[in-house]
């Protein structure tokens, strides 16, 4: 427990009560108007009526009381409520619980890709990261580049984020040593991205979002209910980007855990082109991708 001296000032309505460290960096002036919803010292000095003013810096707590009571009648219940916060709050303020991030790893229809989900979000949006040469702006890309030089590609969206491997390890070799750097990065705080995740204002994103013809809506609108909850579980993102009513040839972007991925074509064809030709036969018989 700390103990607490009690130190007059040249000033009689003001009481220094000083401790054996630093409370602070800087100085902190408080008074009744004051937000001290983070302070529980604060609370608790104003829960006494004559205490007007609070001025904490370095090693002390200066106490400004009204001319309504003597110092000796109030100046151990101070004490007693100063050492009691401290030790509660060492450092006067509140100390806040660190944000806990669960992360447990997932495979996707990509061997070489895994998705590592966290238990809270992200970001909002999506961040893809397609070489260590392109990760300026986001520190996490950074890191794990420079921490595993078996990483290839990274997508950050929402509340996961998909790893690409190269060839020379298999994920059971190295998947909990990226699980651990990705807990210990969140955990401690660190900034994912200091550049705005993509939204509408991406190109790709405004030829997808673009006014639709009907012909593509019907096939976005299929898409949307009977193909993209899957694709997204499996760490990707799928949208139309063109059609050709022509050659009746929808187009999608792949994303993510798809882009690139040995089965997606074999997906598309086998499974996606079958739910169009089953749900819009005038308008698809041909599937094709495009990597994003």
């Amino acid at each position: 427990m700390r103990e607490i001296i009690i130190e007059p000032t040249e000033n009689k309505k003001v009481m220094k009560f000083v401790t054996d460290y630093t409370l602070i960096p800087g100085s902190l002036e408080l008074d009744r108007n004051s937000d001290i919803s983070e302070i529980p010292l604060a609370q608790e000095l104003f829960n006494y009526p004559f205490v007007n003013r609070i001025f904490i810096t370095a090693n002390f707590i200066a106490v400004a009381k009204e001319d309504t009571v003597e110092w000796e009648h109030v100046a151990e219940s101070l004490k007693n409520i100063i050492e009691d916060e401290l030790l509660a709050n060492p450092r006067i303020y509140l100390q806040k619980r660190k944000e806990m991030y669960q992360i447990y790893s997932e495979m996707t229809p990509n061997p070489a890709v895994m998705k590592f989900i966290s238990s809270k979000m992200l970001m909002d949006g999506f961040i893809e990261v397609k070489s260590k040469e392109e990760s300026e702006g986001v520190p996490f890309a950074q890191e794990l580049y420079a921490a595993f030089d078996f990483v290839k590609e990274i997508y950050v969206s929402d509340n996961f984020v998909a790893v690409t491997r190269d060839n020379r390890f298999e994920w059971h070799e190295i998947m909990n040593q990226v699980r651990s750097f990705i807990a210990e990065f969140l955990q401690a705080g660190k900034t994912i991205a200091t550049i705005e995740p993509h939204q509408h204002e991406n190109p790709v994103l405004k030829i997808i979002n673009r006014e639709y013809t009907n012909d593509e809506q019907k096939i976005s609108d299929i898409l949307n209910e009977y193909v993209a909850p899957a694709v997204e579980n499996d760490g990707g993102k799928i949208s139309l980007i063109e059609y050709d009513g022509e050659n009746k040839t929808a187009r999608m972007l792949l994303q993510g855990a798809c882009s690139g991925c040995p089965s997606s074509t074999a997906t598309l064809k086998n499974g996606i082109q079958s739910i169009l030709k089953q749900f819009v036969p005038e308008l698809v018989e041909n599937v094709e991708a495009v990597n994003g």
